[in-house]
């Protein structure tokens, strides 16, 4: 194959919200997620996330855990996961968490749409930058970037539209989501994939693999992806 094993996580209201309608990253995760969340990290080789997610939330991407950093480190890996961002237009600070909070090496892909000063920029501060596509990064090209610079296992963190693109292309392999025991409701709440929809007779099937029901309400759901149907 290709293209890392790819495996998206999502956390989501009991209504399929990733965040509320105001759209600044609404804390979702339970204190046991964000636990749960941190050994995933721990345990891939890069972590990924869309534009709207760098541009909105500015994340580290990081692993928290001293202790699971130190295993990583004491298995050959690096502290933290290869950080990748995905964005149609790059606009980042060069102060931003994603380029400044490590250490971590960095992939970019993007298209002509971004500027070539921030491109310049991007490159400043060690960030490999790619330019992938026309109107959007062509995913199946980044995956395979991502491949031959030896990521294996590709965690994705969003967002929506990310993560559609992908389940869309057929390349993703799993999918985990953390559902919370409360309702944010809104038409305008992005849920846990976007862009434009598919009809029925496209729809991306998931083969349910393992439940847990845990004591703070929240249930986790594992999923593998089946082919298109």
């Amino acid at each position: 194959m290709d293209r890392p094993y790819v495996h998206i996580n999502v956390a989501a209201t009991a209504d399929g919200k990733i965040d509320t309608f105001e759209r600044k990253g609404a804390a979702i995760s339970s204190a046991r997620d964000k636990e749960r969340v941190d050994r995933l990290r721990a345990e891939a080789d890069a972590v990924m996330v869309g534009g709207r997610t760098l541009r909105d939330e500015d994340p580290k991407l990081t692993v928290k855990s001293k202790i699971l950093r130190a295993e990583r480190m004491a298995r050959g890996l690096t502290e933290n996961p290869t950080k990748v961002g995905v964005a149609s237009r790059l606009d980042l600070k060069p102060d931003s968490n994603f380029l400044t909070a490590g250490p971590a090496r960095i992939f970019l892909f993007t298209t002509p749409q971004t500027d070539e000063t921030q491109r310049s920029m991007l490159r400043s501060l060690n960030a490999e930058v790619y330019t992938l596509g026309a109107e959007r990064v062509d995913l199946i090209a980044a995956l395979r970037v991502l491949k031959e610079n030896g990521i294996n296992r590709l965690m994705v963190e969003g967002g929506a539209a990310l993560n559609f693109e992908l389940m869309r292309l057929g390349l993703v392999d799993e999918l985990t989501i953390y559902v919370a025991p409360m309702i944010f409701g809104g038409e305008k709440a992005p849920t846990t994939a976007a862009g434009p929809g598919l009809v029925r007779s496209e729809a991306v099937s998931l083969k349910l693999a393992r439940v847990e029901s845990w004591d703070d309400g929240g249930v986790v759901l594992q999923y593998k992806v089946e082919m298109l149907k």
